[in-house]
């Protein structure tokens, strides 16, 4: 069972919703994505800490439902 794009982004947009997100569906099977989040909310994180903020937005999925996700993720200055 796959994970929808909009889910992911509704996921991550609920729990930051000032982000711009994107996602990209990499491998075309609903399974392998990349999201582009950008967002305040990651001001003065690390790189870690800021990925960790967005697997706490899909609330244990990954790994599950959701498969793969590589993550960019920045600031609106960045």
């Amino acid at each position: 069972m796959a994970m929808d794009a909009a889910d992911i982004e509704a996921m991550i947009k609920a729990a930051m919703p000032d982000a711009e997100i994107e996602i990209i569906d990499l491998a075309g099977d609903g399974d392998h994505y990349k999201a582009i989040v950008v967002s305040e909310a990651f001001a003065g994180k690390s790189r870690v800490a800021q990925h960790q903020m967005v697997y706490a937005a899909l609330k244990g999925n990954m790994g599950g439902v959701l498969h793969a996700l590589a993550l960019e993720t920045r600031t609106p200055d960045a």
